[in-house]
């Protein structure tokens, strides 16, 4: 007996080699006293009776000899087998009964979570350990106050408050291990039951997969085998741990048509997770862009349009609704009271007094070990050098861990001491009892802002009505609404649109003017953008691209005026003949006031009659008189 399940033949080297050697034909007979025991799996104990039978092997066991081959001793063999398995599942059936009908006693002894131990009597009591209950209640007491598990362990990592594990397996089992406290770890914390005092078992189901893993399925709380409350000691309160339950769920992110609201994030949408949309009801997501250099959160409803690829249901900026929200709380929220503001001082002093406590407990540890350290070093043999050696420079590394504690424990104190001061103290009373001023603070958080908004609303309603207007339907804690309904945000296309007065001027003034010069005379006029700052030739540029007007020098090709360079190109000369046709008078040019530049009339007629008379006088050659009047009649329909 091997101690090793017949269920199946994995990890059965003996019943490997039984089937191997008789495969092979070197077993005359198999015995034992219960041979279908061998396997309690019809597979491979069928399997071993076809072996036997191919190789005329016989098998023995109490009750007598069986030949595989003959027909009778086969099906008896069979039936063994198929006892034998079935023996098994009552096996298994009488365990498993037996541990579930002590778990819904609460006597079943489990493996417990940091923070617990098993007394003398088997008994689930607290951690006598102070430390490690100072550190496990800081965990609960922050969480109550963040009401975020990732807020949670920012604040350990933030104090630098090193969390316990207690070894389960090993050589080590038992023993404490303090590490930076983990994100999953403090969610299987906040949700385990034990801390509020509750045995539970059947929480989770296992399922083993095509692959031989294992499968863990969360159980519904009240599809558990047992929730025994007040079975022991515990952190927190039954209560208070549903509600921790309930506020996890709230802070996981929101899929599909759940109504998760998702924990309070740094962003500036001040309605995050709680507005719904009017129109299908449900919950909007927020989209931030920035705008003038700062981050604008608005309140987009497209399920359909991600799900079905419809229109967006609904867009609404954030600013406006944020801002009647916020109106409203300011004005229907009651100031607190100077006892309320004396509370919060004392929650202050409350808080930084129990860092300061852990930080200490922290610190005593670690002067322990460096003693017990010590200790061992002076009871070593002084010739067994390399036992010596080995406990010197423990105690070394021990002396050094307390030096760094301590000068990080006075450090983190003078911190402490200096966080809140007189002038703190007399802010934090003016605060408490001017709520506007809490609220309009620079130092107040988003998401402090939000937290107070969740604690005082359920949800807000928002729909966008065809009068264009926002009705904003605010539902607080405890059933009482107010509908507020303000102008809907005017689009930005229609906010910074130009006016019709201005856009004719501009196009008036473009017949006589660059871009300049037009935003010179706006400006001289008193004319401003549409967001009130003064017109530059680039603003003009925009205006003239946006309605289409012609530029100034669209409008002078139109009447057939030419810059110097243009008309070079066109003919086909040099810009220095361009410039002596001018001063001759055979090209009329003017001197353009702004631009600094000739402009050319031409006329293609009447530059055809200029240069036959040139010719004529002998003032140019037949080349070049032949060539300009081929180029001409190129060029003149382009001109």
């Amino acid at each position: 007996d091997l101690g090793l399940s017949g269920s199946t033949a994995e990890n059965r080297d003996g019943f490997k080699k039984l089937v191997a050697e008789v495969g092979m034909g070197h077993a005359g007979i198999v015995i034992g006293i219960e041979v279908s025991r061998l396997a309690r799996n019809s597979s491979d104990w069928h399997r071993l009776l076809e072996i036997c039978a191919l190789t005329e092997t016989l098998i023995l066991d109490e009750d007598g000899l069986y030949d595989p081959n003959a027909f009778n001793d086969r099906l008896v063999l069979g039936l063994k087998g198929t006892m034998s398995e079935a023996e098994l599942h009552y096996l298994k059936a009488r365990m498993w009964g037996g541990r579930l009908a002590k778990a819904k006693r609460g006597q079943l002894r489990t493996p417990l979570p940091v923070g617990f131990v098993y007394d003398d009597e088997d008994a689930v009591i607290l951690d006598p350990d102070q430390q490690v209950r100072q550190v496990v209640a800081t965990l609960f007491e922050v969480f109550s106050r963040t009401r975020s598990a990732r807020a949670t362990m920012q604040h350990f990592h933030a104090h630098h408050i090193l969390f316990p594990s207690r070894l389960l397996r090993g050589a080590q089992k038992g023993e404490l291990v303090w590490a930076e406290l983990l994100y999953t770890r403090a969610i299987q914390i906040l949700h385990n039951p034990r801390y509020a005092g509750v045995f539970s078992y059947g929480k989770v189901k296992t399922r083993r997969t095509a692959a031989g893993t294992m499968k863990y399925l969360q159980v519904p709380r009240e599809n558990w085998h047992a929730c025994i409350r007040e079975a022991h000691p515990g952190y927190i309160s039954y209560e208070r741990w549903l509600e921790n339950q309930h506020i996890l769920e709230a802070n996981a992110q929101s899929y599909g048509v759940h109504k998760r609201s998702g924990a309070p994030r740094e962003g500036a949408a001040l309605l995050q997770g709680v507005v719904l949309c009017g129109n299908c009801g449900r919950r909007m997501h927020v989209h931030y862009r920035s705008r003038s250099g700062r981050c604008e959160g608005n309140y987009l409803c497209e399920q359909f349009s991600h799900n079905r690829d419809l229109p967006r249901c609904q867009w609404i900026s954030g600013r406006a609704v944020d801002a009647a929200v916020s109106a409203l709380l300011l004005e229907s929220f009651t100031p607190l009271a100077v006892e309320v503001a004396l509370g919060i001082q004392e929650e202050l002093k409350r808080r930084y007094e129990s860092l300061d406590r852990l930080r200490s407990q922290h610190l005593k540890r670690l002067e322990y070990e460096a003693n017990m350290a010590r200790r061992r070093y002076m009871q070593v043999d002084p010739e067994n050098r390399l036992v010596a050696d080995t406990l010197e420079a423990e105690w070394n590394t021990k002396l050094s861990a307390v030096k760094d504690a301590h000068e990080e424990y006075h450090r983190r104190r003078e911190k402490d001491l200096c966080m809140v001061g007189e002038k703190e103290k007399g802010e934090i009373i003016a605060l408490a009892t001017d709520f506007p001023r809490l609220w309009n603070n620079p130092r107040t958080s988003h998401r402090d802002k939000k937290r107070i908004v969740r604690y005082l609303i359920e949800d807000v309603t928002v729909t966008k009505t065809a009068d264009g207007y926002l009705s904003i339907q605010v539902r607080f804690k405890g059933g009482a609404a107010r509908t507020l309904s303000i102008p809907a945000p005017v689009p930005a296309t229609e906010l910074y649109k130009t006016s019709r007065e201005v856009i004719d001027r501009v196009d008036a003034l473009l017949e006589t003017h660059h871009d300049n010069g037009v935003a010179a005379i706006l400006n001289a006029e008193g004319h401003r953008t549409t967001r009130g700052t003064p017109f530059a030739p680039s603003s003009v540029g925009h205006i003239r691209r946006i309605y289409g007007l012609k530029s100034f020098y669209d409008r002078l090709r139109d009447r057939g005026q030419y810059t110097i360079n243009e008309v070079a190109e066109q003919l086909g000369i040099s810009h220095n003949t361009v410039y002596l046709w001018v001063r001759n008078d055979i090209i009329e040019a003017r001197l353009h006031p702004e631009r600094k530049l000739y402009m050319c009339t031409v006329n293609p007629k009447r530059l055809e009659e200029k240069l036959t008379a040139e010719y004529q006088a002998g003032r140019t050659t037949k080349h070049f008189h032949t060539k300009m009047m081929s180029r001409l009649h190129e060029v003149q329909y382009e001109l």
